[in-house]
Parts: C-alpha cells; structure tokens; sequence
C-alpha cells in the first residue's frame, strides 16, 4: 500500500496465488488476453513454471520422435501406423496443451484437435487389440467357438440380461463401426463448430438450451459413450489372450488417457465457466480454469509417454497357436458359467 492509501496491483508469482475481486475491469470481461499480455506479467515464479512445462512438453515429443524410429525398424507393417497413433496420442495432448498455455486465445482450438486425435485413437486401439491376435482371419479363428459378452461398461455394465453374441464377420464389423463413426463424427462436427464460431455463432462458455454449442457437445458425449463401449468389448474378450504382451496395462493407460484429457478438462472447465475458479488477472475466472487445465495436462501427458514408451518397447513376435493347456493364450470362454 503506499502513501495514498491504496493498494498496488501485484505481479509476478503473486499474481497467481491470489483471487481479485468482481469489480476488477479484467474479471469482467469475457475474452481471453493476447500471449504478449501475459508475458508483460509475468515474475519469476512465472518464467520458472513456463519454462519447466515446455520442457516436459519438448521432452514428450522428443521421446514420441524416438519411439516412431523404433516403430518403424521394429515392428511388422500391419502393426506400424497402429502403434504409431497409439502411442502419439499423450505428446499430441501433451504439445496442443503447451501450445494453449502460451497462446491463450487459441485454446478452444487445441482442445477441438486433441479432441479428435483422440476419437482417432479409439478406433485404431480397437484394431490394434484384433492386429495383435494375427488379424481379422486370425481373431475370427481363434474366436469362432467362443461369445462376445456385450454387457460391459460404459454403456452396459449394468444389463446383465443381455444375451451373448457370437463371434462373426458381422459382429466384427459392427464392432469396428462403433468405433469410427466416433472418429469421423468428431471431426465433422469439430469443423462444423469451427465454421459456426467465425460467425459469433459457436459460444463454447455460454450454457443454454437455445446454444448450438450445449447440443453439439451433448451429442458428441453420446458418441463417446458408443465409441468406447466396442472397445471395452474387445478388451474383456482378448485381455486373457494378449496377456503377455501386457494388453492390461496399455488398456488402462488408454483409460487414463480418456479420464484426464476428456472428463477432467470438461469438470474444470466447468468449474471456471460457472465462477467457482477466482479470476486472476491477466485471465478471467472461465480462462484461468482452461490455464490450470492445460498445465495440469502436460505433466500428467508427460508421465503417460513415458510409461507408455515402457509398455509398447518390446519384440513383436507372433502370438503362439491357442492351446487349451495354455492359459495365457485362451480366449475368454464366456459361453461356460463361473
């Protein structure tokens, strides 16, 4: 406070651990500050974390770089791409994140292009699951005498009334389309939200019935909904059978992937649209939540990419022929009863 008796706008570190009141002219707006705004405020604690998250970010890629080479030398052909995506999925979360820390004012859009890698990386971790068995030929061979048990999570967990159904080319394909159609529409509508925004008609902060946003994100959800439910198909029918390539852990860290770059940025988002996020200068109350969001994204991307560089660095040999004897290459038989 000085002479006057008025308080002095704080800067630097100080300017992220505390809340400013309503009335601050910032805190009423509603647009996000231009990068060189917030570089203009920032101190030393500032520098520090920016600095430390880039650098976990520039690592990510680095380690994803390094990886594809391994891929490529490594891996049989049917199996490359596949990985490939699997794998870029947490640096490309990780990069988009670090992107919109620095760049405010774009984060809606690195959100929408996480968004739909990701929709991508349903789809081609459900093929992946069938590649690793030998193929469409293959899984359809060693799944023939077996059911696919439909009443798993998200959509189903709860009906245990649902009847098996039997392994076919059809129920393959149908498979298959549940999880596509999540990576076509994704990216349709993230266009089709794009073209609205450049008409002031797309506001992703407002929450009403009568925006187009509200009805377009509500949609997309039930896309997820149905697009993770084949995969958790083929994960309970194949985990047995992939066991010893770790299919278990790699599918948790799918879900995980899921959890934090889906759900847990929605829940702060949300929380920083309705006001429960204190504004903090430079960044209004719903921006300071989509700041805390990314930051909290590169490092929890950081570590994904460096436990899934773990799962996914190993010898690609053919799974061995299916033998009763053997439990670690069964097929989950779910036509007998516990």
């Amino acid at each position: 406070m000085d002479g006057k008796g008025t308080e002095k706008a704080p800067t630097g570190a100080n300017m992220s651990n505390r809340s400013f009141p309503i009335s601050d002219p910032i805190c009423q707006t509603e647009d996000a500050p231009f990068a060189m705004d917030v570089i203009r405020r920032f101190g030393v604690f500032d520098y520090i974390l920016y600095g430390i998250l880039t650098f976990m970010a520039t690592v990510s890629l680095l380690v994803f770089l390094e990886e594809c080479i391994y891929i490529y030398r490594k891996v049989p052909a049917n199996k490359k791409s596949l990985i490939i995506w699997v794998n870029g999925a947490a640096p490309a979360i990780g990069t988009m994140s670090c992107l919109g820390m620095w760049i405010p004012r774009a984060t809606m859009f690195t959100d929408m292009f996480s968004g739909c890698y990701f929709a991508i990386v349903v789809f081609k971790f459900l093929i992946l699951m069938v590649e690793e068995v030998g193929g469409d030929e293959a899984f359809l061979k060693r799944a023939g005498k077996y059911k696919l048990k439909i009443s798993t999570g998200p959509c189903c967990c709860c009906c245990c009334c649902l009847p098996e159904v039997a392994i076919t080319r059809r129920s393959l394909f149908l498979l298959k389309l549940g999880s596509i159609q999540f990576a076509v529409l994704k990216t349709a509508f993230t266009i089709f939200s794009i073209v609205l925004y450049t008409n002031d008609n797309y506001h992703v902060r407002e929450i009403s019935a009568t925006e187009v946003a509200i009805w377009i994100n509500c949609f997309v959800g039930v896309l997820t909904i149905t697009a993770l439910w084949p995969v958790g198909i083929t994960f309970m029918h194949l985990k047995n059978t992939l066991r010893t390539i770790k299919i278990v852990p790699k599918y948790a860290m799918y879900q995980l992937l899921l959890i934090l770059s889906q759900l847990q940025t929605a829940i702060i988002n949300i929380l920083g649209t309705n006001g429960t996020i204190a504004c903090s200068p430079p960044f209004p109350s719903p921006f300071r939540g989509y700041m805390m969001s990314q930051q909290l994204l590169i490092m929890e991307m950081f570590i994904i990419t460096m436990v899934t560089r773990l799962l996914y660095r190993r010898q690609y040999d053919p799974l061995p022929e299916e033998q009763d004897a053997n439990e670690n290459t069964r097929m989950t038989d779910l036509t007998q009863s516990p």
